[in-house]
């Protein structure tokens, strides 16, 4: 998958430890990410904030569901 704006806007990363989901169009504001800021642009050795177990290369790229939209 190219890790792209484009390819960012359809997907939603999991973390497989905690089921966590980061959606690149709602961000992460307590970790600083603004809504729209793309997987690419999230540090590699950031941890999921749920579990601080799992590193972003860890995190499992999936299709945006109509959940993750609401």
């Amino acid at each position: 998958m190219s890790d792209t704006m484009s390819a960012s806007a359809s997907y939603q990363y999991r973390c497989p430890g905690c089921g966590y989901i980061y959606v690149p169009q709602r961000g992460e504001p307590h970790e600083g990410f603004a809504p729209g800021t793309p997987w690419s642009a999230i540090p590699d050795d950031w941890a999921c904030p749920d579990c601080v177990v799992r590193e972003k290369v860890d995190f499992v790229a999936e299709p945006v569901s109509s959940i993750a939209n609401t």
